[in-house]
């Protein structure tokens, strides 16, 4: 049976048909001033709320919903899983992504995706394959592998994407960026980056016991791709990024935000090579769960011949987890952790690693320092001299608008320009790669050499099976 037309494949069939007569047209997915241009939220309460909501201040359209959570059958579930649905009523409800796309999948125009880390692949994957514009949630996925697979889709179907690393969109991160290409601190030579996660239990040596299943949690489908784990609220719905299986830990939830504006300015090189140590020293403390704290060196190629040294610190020297209470504490006194693992002194000179949250980052070039903290619109040069009679260059880089993230994806969807967002997958899949290329070696407990173009390590070839782990029976992503 020959499936129905969509207003969608209908312009495009039109453009197509207008081309091989060289009649000019509107090119498809361009709206007019009163259109209404559809957005379908998959994962509706935490950020999946705050995504959605942005994305209708931006001027979506919510017409689709989509959670493992169903309200319907337990009104009083909290969260924003009420409150999102209410917000649009008319919005229809489904529980499977995939039923949604492939029943609904002509009426949407955008889709956010705000699940945890490892259903992000697959469900922007499917979104795309629908000629669907995708806001996907950092980290943009799970694995390596899968990064690399959604940079080369996005390629391919040539739809707007858009990773949803907010800061990115802010003026005075694009315009560092755009004065360290510049050489306002010289050629880079050194980066350290920190963050004040994990909020939630790491270092956990063994799965939490069994819980019934509410019955308004559809936990086959949240486990999705990953290996079949039993459900407990110890991992669900927040805990999960403790967990190797669903999370990518406290680098996975934060390098995206923190190292983005020092790898922008590198031109999303890279590594040649990553090591770590962690914990105790040793590596991940297990299979089941990243370490309560670790702090991973990369090696990029620098100028004439020598590299960049890239540092991320995360964690807390003093946690350990309390099996007890399913949390972190310190081991000092059994209270609040207190000793969070950042750059030594001697490099960042004194500065408040605490302010401003508790993360931030320091470049370090061959003529001075830049210290950023995204969550700040001001930032510290030494020497000061340094921004004495320096060249400003002319803005380079598009600027959101109102500095918002949605704002930026929905007038790109608007233009049916791919170009236009500045996390676009063809940005944010290979910062991705980086980002989680650091868990290699936590998790390996050695330094790993990297060929980036074979997504492969020489000197590892273990590192293999977690570049591009094994799915569930019934999911698989086409390479």
């Amino acid at each position: 049976m020959e499936k129905p037309t969509s207003r969608r494949n209908f312009v495009k069939g039109v453009a197509a048909t207008a081309a091989a007569f060289n009649f000019q047209v509107v090119p498809s997915r361009v709206f007019g001033a009163n259109d209404r241009i559809t957005l379908a939220g998959i994962g509706i309460s935490g950020k999946g709320a705050s995504d959605i909501s942005g994305s209708i201040g931006a001027g979506f359209q919510v017409t689709h919903l989509c959670d493992v959570v169903n309200s319907d059958k337990y009104p009083n579930v909290g969260g924003n899983w009420v409150k999102t649905r209410q917000d649009s009523p008319d919005a229809k409800f489904f529980e499977d992504w995939r039923e949604m796309l492939e029943t609904e999948g002509d009426k949407i125009d955008a889709v956010t995706v705000s699940t945890p880390d490892h259903v992000h692949a697959f469900a922007a994957s499917a979104a795309m394959n629908k000629g669907c514009a995708v806001y996907c949630q950092k980290p943009l996925t799970h694995g390596i592998w899968e990064a690399r697979y959604l940079t080369e889709l996005a390629e391919k179907t040539k739809v707007v994407t858009q990773m949803g690393n907010q800061a990115q969109a802010n003026d005075h991160m694009r315009r560092v960026v755009e004065l360290v290409k510049a050489g306002l601190i010289g050629d880079i030579v050194e980066v350290h980056a920190w963050t004040n996660r994990p909020i939630w239990p790491q270092g956990i040596p063994a799965w939490p016991e069994k819980e019934a299943v509410p019955s308004h949690v559809n936990w086959d489908l949240w486990i999705g791709p990953a290996p079949f784990r039993e459900y407990s609220s110890q991992i669900a719905p927040f805990k999960w990024r403790g967990y190797w299986d669903f999370g990518t830990g406290a680098l996975g939830d934060m390098a995206c935000h923190i190292m983005n504006m020092s790898h922008w300015a590198m031109d999303f090189a890279a590594p040649v090579s990553v090591s770590a140590v962690s914990a105790d020293g040793r590596g991940a403390q297990s299979d089941i769960s990243p370490p309560t704290w670790a702090t991973i060196e990369y090696q990029f190629p620098g100028k004439d011949g020598k590299s960049i040294k890239y540092t991320w610190y995360d964690g807390y020297k003093d946690a350990v987890f309390n099996p007890e209470k399913w949390a972190l504490e310190s081991n000092i006194d059994g209270g609040k952790i207190r000793n969070p693992n950042v750059p030594p002194i001697e490099i960042t000179e004194g500065l408040d690693t605490t302010e401003a949250k508790g993360y931030g980052s320091l470049i370090i070039g061959t003529e001075g320092k830049l210290w950023f903290n995204r969550s700040k619109d001001t930032w510290v040069v030494k020497p000061g001299k340094l921004m004495d009679g320096f060249n400003y260059p002319e803005p380079s880089l598009p600027r959101a608008r109102d500095q918002n993230p949605h704002n930026e994806f929905y007038d790109a969807v608007k233009a049916n320009d791919p170009a236009l967002p500045q996390s676009k997958f063809a940005q944010s899949g290979p910062f991705t790669e980086m980002v989680l290329l650091g868990n290699l070696a936590v998790r390996l407990n050695k330094k790993v050499e990297w060929d980036s173009k074979t997504l492969s390590s020489p000197n590892c070839p273990e590192a293999a099976k977690l570049v591009k782990r094994d799915y569930r029976d019934g999911w698989k992503l086409e390479a």
